[in-house]
């Protein structure tokens, strides 16, 4: 029998994967000892019954059979690590459509404000962009039934939906006298998890917020974009990946290997030493050896580990910014049949190209720059890390690393990493510490700290 099975790459606080892997189950030869175990663990499992039937029959009011074992699963799991978990069948669906990165919908990016719907923008080409939504609408009501008292997640639910079915919105928009109503027909929407522009006229500036499917052809289009707009003073990249939270495996490895020629991207190392493998890159460098800087914060973890990892011990990229997340396992989504949900289990560590494990770690870029943080965020702006994570997977003694900054000024002007990025892409030394970009004339091995 073949199970297959996916591998994702999360922080903490989120959930991803589709790229499929297929194992063989091992065989196993139990000698006395192993047959000893697999008698102690028959007893617990009994032990686990007789609580099971003495919860079903004696609790104040009647349980559900199916949620009592649920929770136990869940129980078994969440008492393994922080990643491993169990997923409903609704939880398993939500992962998949954002990891796919596309579901039938309206195309608006909206949050929530005062209990209503506040639409943040209509993402082009979609059916809310074509119906002439605009930023700052705001929607009271859902096929005639109101919004507020909706959770912002409940109101998206009801947003999306099958592809060519009709939803009708009522819009109040300032200056306008009386609310809008409009018909929308959903379509396939893909979320944006690259964005770029221009910066100070001649370097390509590049934000990734998530690794799901999208991705890899999202960076493709944006360079090309930054290329064809910017032409022969084009300086180099920043590639901004601060609290982007991780996503898949795969694409963390394809996005590495846009930016290097040739040497291994990441390894992973399972329990069992048959199950390492290695990923390396192909010829063929996207930005054609332009100078690229990656930012990085306390919130980017995993598969944005994963890149920043490999361009660093490749020396391809100069890291700025702060200390990353420090999560430096993999986890692998078991699908459990039809209408059954899936598993998310830690399988492995992953370990950059020099042999490193950031777990309980992180990254150290090789220029610390802290921004100026307003008094009353100062609490909340700094991320704890894996190491803070109860049960995490230990690291190595000693080296375990907890908190960082991941604070972003809302405005660019304030924003002290992306000013260090550009003075040097510009050639402009912002200490005497500081190295050149690599990729440039200049080599990225020293660190500096910029305060």
């Amino acid at each position: 029998m073949m199970r297959k099975t996916s591998v994702i790459l999360l922080s903490a606080a989120t959930g991803a994967t589709l790229t499929l892997l297929v194992t063989q189950p091992r065989a196993v030869l139990m000698g006395t000892s192993a047959r000893a175990a697999t008698a102690d663990t028959y007893r617990q499992l009994n032990l686990f019954g007789d609580v099971f039937e003495r919860v079903r029959s004696d609790y104040v009011e009647k349980p559900d059979d199916s949620k009592l074992v649920e929770s136990a699963i869940s129980g078994m799991l969440s008492g393994l690590d922080p990643h491993s978990s169990y997923m409903d069948a609704k939880s398993f669906r939500d992962m998949q459509v954002q990891t796919r990165g596309e579901f039938g919908g309206l195309g608006i990016e909206v949050t929530m404000e005062d209990g209503l719907i506040k639409v943040v923008s209509p993402i082009d080409d979609t059916p809310a962009s074509k119906a002439g939504i605009l930023a700052n609408d705001i929607i009271t009501m859902l096929d005639d039934e109101q919004v507020q008292g909706l959770t912002l997640n409940q109101a998206v639910e009801k947003m999306r939906g099958p592809v060519n079915t009709k939803i009708k919105l009522k819009i109040v928009r300032k200056g306008t006298d009386n609310p809008i109503d409009v018909t929308l027909v959903r379509d396939n929407i893909r979320v944006r998890s690259v964005r770029a522009h221009v910066e100070a006229d001649d370097i390509g500036y590049i934000r990734i917020t998530t690794f799901n499917e999208q991705t890899t052809e999202g960076l493709k289009k944006e360079v090309a974009n930054l290329q064809n707009q910017i032409g022969d003073k084009l300086k180099g990249f920043i590639i901004d990946l601060r609290n982007n939270p991780g996503g898949l495996l795969e694409e963390a490895v394809t996005v590495s290997d846009a930016f290097l020629e040739r040497g291994e991207i990441v390894s992973t190392r399972g329990r069992n030493a048959e199950e390492t493998q290695r990923r390396s890159a192909h010829p063929g460098d996207l930005t054609k050896g332009k100078p690229v800087i990656v930012l990085i914060n306390g919130g980017s973890a995993s598969a944005s580990e994963i890149v920043a990892g490999a361009l660093q011990d490749h020396k391809r990229a100069t890291l700025v910014g702060t200390r990353s997340f420090g999560k430096g396992s993999v986890q692998t989504i078991i699908p459990l049949g039809s209408g059954n949900g899936a598993l998310r289990l830690t399988t492995a560590r992953y370990y950059t190209p020099s042999g490193k494990s950031i777990q309980a770690k992180g990254i150290v870029p090789d220029i610390e720059v802290l921004q100026d943080v307003p008094d009353e965020l100062k609490a909340r702006t700094d991320t704890k890390g894996e190491a803070s994570l109860r049960g995490h997977l230990k690291g190595a003694e000693g080296e375990e690393k907890t908190g960082s900054q991941s604070y972003l000024p809302q405005d660019p002007k304030d924003d002290k990493a992306l000013k260090v990025a550009d003075d040097l892409l510009h050639g402009i030394k912002s200490s005497a510490s500081t190295p050149a970009p690599a990729g440039s004339d200049g080599a990225s091995g020293d660190k500096a700290s910029l305060r």
